[in-house]
């Protein structure tokens, strides 16, 4: 199988040998090195201060998008949140849970948020700003200079999930004035899913420190607490953890978060250079370099990925709710080449032979 989903994606020789190692022990002075280190290199190609803080959650990204709400935002905030899609969506719902108030910035699909539409909500009583940077489910991806620009035009602390962007396109936190950064173990990272990662400002962590969480396993001081000592509160995922430090060195290695920004770039153009006479429709005129969200002219985008997955052995990524029969989506993050993108787009005209694209 190729694998050209945005997650789990496909990983090195490297990471994936040591998913078949036993996991160690990890309450030792070795691994608490190996987290220190995982700690400094997010917070490098994250463009974070030195004074900012990683923590590392074992859980899903929606672990930490909840862990963050919970931490960092209390009764007395209003927050702005960027509805675009599915994940913007679970913003709005974590929200609800508990008891942010919030107002939405409502988006149609693959729609780019403009700053004609951030004007509307300048000058108001909002304490904070919440965005998937790359909603996932349409391929769009925000401009994170012109969100920058209105959160420090009116004071707003910024959380940003990059969850599925992070290493796929530019960022910088001290550039652009990030308080929160999010993403997972199983995007660009190409781990293994089951762990995700909050990267916190200075102010993010004084937030964090002051805040009543009621929650044992998302308490974040708990976590910046023990990270001190390269350690987290509970039992983590050690081998993915361990995984991790492999990748951020293979990263480091190959040139960092630049060069591997640029290997993804130069992958998905790659793609969509190749697919520009096929009757696919791409979904946004902002997408990230992580996804290319694809709608068929004719045929049920849910038939394509079943049919790729089952007589071409390659997954595609499909789409859920009522974009599942409209939209597809192929990643270009994880351990994929130029020669994988040919496979696929051989496919993708076998199937237009076929009357099925």
């Amino acid at each position: 199988m190729i694998n050209f989903t945005v997650g789990p994606v496909q990983s090195s020789d490297v990471v994936r040998a040591i998913g078949a190692e036993q996991v160690p022990y990890f309450r030792t002075p070795e691994f608490s090195e190996l987290m220190l280190e995982n700690e400094r290199l997010v917070k490098k190609y994250a463009g974070a201060s030195e004074d900012s803080r990683a923590v590392f959650i074992t859980g899903s990204g929606t672990a930490s998008m909840e862990a963050t709400i919970m931490n960092t935002l209390n009764e007395n905030d209003k927050v702005l949140v960027v509805n675009g899609g599915g994940f913007g969506q679970r913003f709005v719902d974590l929200c609800d849970l508990h008891s942010i108030k919030y107002d939405v910035i409502k988006l149609n699909c693959g729609e780019p948020l403009t700053e004609e539409k951030l004007a509307e909500y300048s000058g108001k009583d909002y304490t904070g700003f919440v965005v998937n940077i790359h909603e996932t489910s349409t391929g769009v991806h925000y401009n994170l200079e012109l969100i920058s620009k209105f959160c420090k035009e009116n004071n707003l602390f910024l959380i940003v999930d990059a969850i599925s962007s992070f290493l796929a396109d530019e960022f910088n936190m001290n550039k652009y004035g990030v308080d929160v950064m999010i993403t997972g173990s199983q995007k660009a990272l190409a781990c293994p899913p089951g762990v995700s990662l909050i990267v916190l400002s200075p102010k993010a962590v004084e937030r964090v420190n002051s805040a009543e969480c009621k929650c044992m396993y998302f308490d974040l001081k708990n976590a910046l607490k023990n990270g001190e000592r390269g350690q987290t509160p509970f039992t983590p995922a050690v081998g993915i953890l361990i995984q991790i430090n492999a990748r951020l060195k293979e990263i480091e290695k190959n040139g960092g978060a630049e060069a591997e920004i640029q290997r993804t770039y130069e992958l998905a153009m790659d793609f969509r250079n190749k697919i520009k006479d096929l009757p696919l429709e791409i979904v946004t005129t902002a997408p990230s370099n992580a996804v290319t969200s694809l709608h068929p002219a004719k045929n049920n985008a849910h038939e394509i990925f079943t049919i790729l997955k089952d007589e071409y052995q390659i997954w595609v990524c499909p789409n859920g709710g009522d974009m599942k029969d409209r939209i597809f989506r192929v990643g270009h993050i994880g351990a994929l080449t130029k020669a994988d993108n040919d496979n696929l787009v051989d496919a993708l005209k076998d199937l237009q032979t076929r009357g099925i694209l």
